[in-house]
């Protein structure tokens, strides 16, 4: 996996990858149909993301299930004042991509496409005959994570969740939402996305669900963005090889905490204490 990886490589793989089944299984009708429904549920699923997950979303709806009872801070102000404000706001923030790239999807799957959603890259397969291919796209990440944490910027921007060195529990409580936040990520592009469009259009799934993924990188720097191209790319190619998310999981979760880690390490530590209060 690691010499297909090469540049020269790619199309000879993507070659392969298309002749393999399910590729092209569909008619042009049936086909026609898929993608309509499958792109279709992608533009709602990004969007409601987009726009749902911020904490304010959270606020407002809070405020007016308040005002619906008669006091507009009933709900809102025991929350925001309880000290886990921010957790749970983060907490909204991984509901909601639960719910735009995992269970809109299923449903989607199982009403429409009439397929099993664990087919869908849930399952193990093939992944530990690609481990090389995983640990390829790490190492260089690790490596470019270790030079970016030497600077200020990256001590000031990592963890996103601020109060994480405060305990152990506001740590792991951040850590299992951020986890399960890739998990859903990876279901949506290299699971629902790849494996949904694959019998219509085959291997060029990849380069199709390699169009969002870029996009939902804009608001990040221009490095990172650029970057997500050719990483959407090699985890679309392994994530049809190995027929399963999890190495793609793997991969995010691993760079994630290295960054987490390492801002903490050079900012205040690990935390001291279990429980904040």
């Amino acid at each position: 996996m690691i010499n297909a990886l090469h540049p020269k490589k790619i199309l000879t793989l993507l070659d392969s990858l298309d002749r393999e089944p399910p590729s092209h299984s569909l008619s042009r009708e049936a086909s026609l149909r898929r993608i309509m429904a499958v792109l279709a549920c992608v533009c709602v699923c990004l969007l409601l993301v987009h726009y749902g997950k911020y904490s304010r979303t959270l606020w407002d709806l809070l405020r007016w299930a308040g005002e619906w009872s008669g006091n507009s801070e009933r709900y809102l102000a025991p929350v925001q004042s309880s000290g886990y404000g921010h957790l749970i706001a983060y907490a909204w923030w991984s509901f909601i991509h639960l719910l735009g790239y995992v269970l809109i999807p299923a449903l989607l799957i199982r009403k429409v496409l009439k397929e099993r959603v664990r087919d869908m890259g849930w399952r193990w397969n093939d992944t530990p005959r690609h481990w090389r291919g995983y640990v390829l796209l790490t190492t260089p990440i690790l490596f470019f994570v270790y030079l970016v944490s030497l600077g200020d910027d990256f001590v000031n921007h990592y963890p996103f969740y601020q109060q994480a060195s405060r305990s152990w529990f506001d740590l792991l409580g951040w850590w299992g939402l951020y986890i399960g936040q890739f998990i859903f990520l990876e279901f949506f592009f290299r699971g629902f996305m790849l494996n949904a469009l694959r019998p219509a259009l085959g291997a060029n799934a990849i380069w199709v669900m390699c169009m969002p993924y870029l996009m939902i990188h804009f608001p990040k720097l221009w490095l990172e963005a650029t970057g997500a191209i050719l990483f959407g790319l090699f985890l679309g190619i392994l994530a049809l090889a190995s027929r399963s998310i999890w190495g793609g999981v793997m991969v995010h979760v691993t760079v994630a905490l290295a960054m987490d880690s390492a801002a903490l390490w050079r900012k205040s530590g690990f935390p001291s204490e279990i429980l904040p209060f």
